[in-house]
């Protein structure tokens, strides 16, 4: 507790159902103090709830404990890795009663904590009468029946409270993504709450590594560097030191690459305003991070600065609304989009009829999308006359059975299509429920929160904060205007950044790392929140005000984030969209044209 000069934390998990090769290689070549996974999502918690509604023993990610504990445990005991994960979801307790079985069943001495209090669900009615407003759109409080979760994001203390009591194992329900990481950080280095830039770095470490190969290779710009030997990509590994600073690397003789650009990618990712980054235990400020190369498949990043942590828990209540489906199928041939567009129109179309003859509501929207036929490019779209394309029809309905007609007609209308319809697929797909997410800011004192260790449970001091207000930011300059000298001529932007995107509810996220700072000018010059908002129109939600789109600078790292409101059509498994979490738009931009002096453009 606070003796250590540094540490090394693996990140072995970036979400609910990944590949568990992370464990064993991690194990093997890391010299790790610690293994942290990450499992949760809004949709998942949704997910987890309906689990456990049916069987009261389920509700949490059931392969940590088969395929990461079961496998590896006696492992992890002999190289004394401690292993720290919010695999709990909406029943920690029951994932903790698992894992401690296991510990039993092996013989070994390692001490299981479990973290509790983020979950709110029986509080549903009181929390529906406490005139909370959504924290983004600010509509009112969800119908209680309708609602399958309400979880708060916890921090980073907790698990560090486990970790002094001697924890060798930390289990939690909700924790923000990047508190398995500060939570080590806190335990190993002895930071307090005061420690704000010390807290903002160890988030930081936390979410490079969170969403595992990710910040390796996985998902990167430039991906034909790492194309090769993907199927043997390494997970990162965060030396973080007592400073604050740390080194991501992955193990030796593991694919994938750790570079400027694949770090950077994965710090702006979903980051929102990088100046405002709210987690319960700090404000973090990244906009003057610093990533530097120190070696192959090395980076030192320094820089992150805190503020004070905020006086409220942010809340994610999951609900139902309404019922949703749709399928792909392809089409192949001359003309094949306009084929595609009206075999969907007419599906549509058919199935309206039979619910005007029922006297049943109509669909309350509905979505086409020609993928092959730049259908996500709106405005920037070419004709591209694709011999080849697969179509996407979605629907909504207050009623299951409303989607069940369309998904009839529109597999029973194949025969009457027009010609080249293909399809590889095991059946007709079945309703699915809406699931909507409503986010809203709890006051700390109005959560308890304990942490059980064995059995030996204590109940945790109520965590404080101060309100914070983004306008009171000292916002950095935008880069200074390109010189207009000579002649200008257009390059795509992936000539001159990287870039990554992702969501966070209806909001979607878009980063851009220039590969150089002498781009910066030229990038900002044209990348503007106008440029985008038009790149985007064709997706932004602009009635009752809403779309709007802010860019924020981060100096540090070269780099912009742009901030997309109303951007997903809903967003998660509310959203009918192709790509309803923005993991596309950063590949949409990438072509947008940047005007550059002709003399860099014959350089590129």
């Amino acid at each position: 507790m606070g003796s250590e000069k540094s540490i090394r934390i693996g990140g072995a998990g970036g979400f609910w159902g990944e590949a568990l090769h992370a464990t064993p290689q991690l194990l093997a070549g890391g010299n790790l103090d610690y293994l942290v996974f990450d499992y949760l999502a809004e949709i998942t918690m949704s997910i987890m709830a309906r689990a456990r509604a049916k069987n009261p023993d389920q509700g949490y990610a059931t392969d940590f404990v088969t395929g990461v504990m079961a496998p590896h445990l006696k492992d992890i005991a002999a190289r004394g890795v401690k292993v720290i994960s919010n695999a709990g979801g909406v029943n920690p307790a029951a994932c903790g009663a698992a894992v401690r079985e296991l510990v039993k069943n092996a013989g070994l001495d390692l001490k299981v904590a479990v973290v509790a209090g983020d979950d709110l669900l029986d509080r549903a009615q009181e929390l529906a009468g406490g005139s909370y407003a959504e924290m983004f759109s600010g509509a009112a409080f969800p119908p209680v029946d309708a609602i399958a979760s309400i979880n708060a994001y916890l921090g980073a203390f907790p698990i560090a409270d486990a970790l002094d009591r001697g924890a060798d194992i930390v289990i939690t329900g909700r924790v923000v993504d990047s508190a398995v990481t500060l939570g080590a950080c806190i335990h190993a280095f002895g930071w307090t709450r005061d420690d704000h830039d010390l807290l903002a770095a160890g988030t930081l470490a936390g979410h490079i590594i969170e969403c595992g190969p990710q910040a390796t290779g996985g998902n990167f710009t430039d991906w034909r560097d790492v194309a090769n030997d993907l199927d043997a990509i390494g997970y990162p590994i965060a030396d973080v030191s007592a400073d604050g600073s740390f080194i991501c690397s992955k193990p030796p003789k593991t694919g994938g690459k750790v570079s400027v650009g694949t770090v950077c990618e994965q710090m702006v990712y979903e980051i929102g305003d990088p100046q405002a980054y709210l987690v319960p235990d700090v404000v973090c400020d990244f906009s003057e991070v610093q990533v530097t190369q120190t070696g192959p498949d090395e980076v030192k990043v320094t820089g992150a600065r805190g503020l004070p942590a905020p006086d409220t828990y942010k809340v994610c209540t999951t609900y139902s609304d309404g019922w949703r489906g749709g399928l792909m199928m392809a089409f192949i041939g001359l003309d094949a989009a306009d084929k595609a567009r009206t075999y969907a129109e007419t599906s549509i179309k058919r199935a309206q009829n039979i619910l005007r003859q029922a006297n049943a509501a109509d669909f309350t929207e509905t979505s086409i999308e020609i993928i092959g036929d730049d259908s996500q490019y709106g405005a920037a779209a070419k004709d591209v006359a694709s011999r080849e394309v697969v179509m996407k029809l979605a629907a909504k309905h207050p009623d299951a059975r409303g989607i069940g007609v369309l998904l009839k007609e529109v597999t029973g209308l194949a025969l009457a299509t027009p010609a080249g319809l293909t399809s590889f697929a095991g059946g007709r797909p079945k309703p699915s429920p809406v699931v909507r997410l409503f986010s809203f800011a709890l006051p700390k004192n109005a959560l308890s929160i304990t942490v059980d260790v064995d059995g030996d449970v204590t109940t945790l001091a109520t965590e404080t904060g101060v309100a914070f207000h983004p306008s009171k930011l000292d916002r950095p300059t935008d880069p200074a205007a390109p010189s207009s000298d000579g002649s200008m001529v257009a390059v795509p932007l992936v000539k001159l950044a990287w870039a990554r995107s992702g969501d966070k509810g209806d909001k979607a996220n878009i980063g851009i790392i220039a590969r150089d700072e002498s781009y910066l000018p030229y990038i900002s010059a044209s990348m503007t929140d106008s440029a985008v908002a038009s790149r985007f129109a064709h997706f932004l939600d602009t009635s009752n005000g809403g779309g709007k789109v802010e860019r924020f600078f981060l100096p540090g790292s070269n780099a912009f984030n742009f901030l997309m409101d109303d951007a997903l059509g809903g967003g998660g498994v509310a959203s009918l969209r192709a790509d309803p979490q923005a993991k596309a738009y950063a590949q949409i931009l990438l072509d947008h044209p940047v005007s550059v002096p002709a003399d860099l453009a014959g350089r590129l």
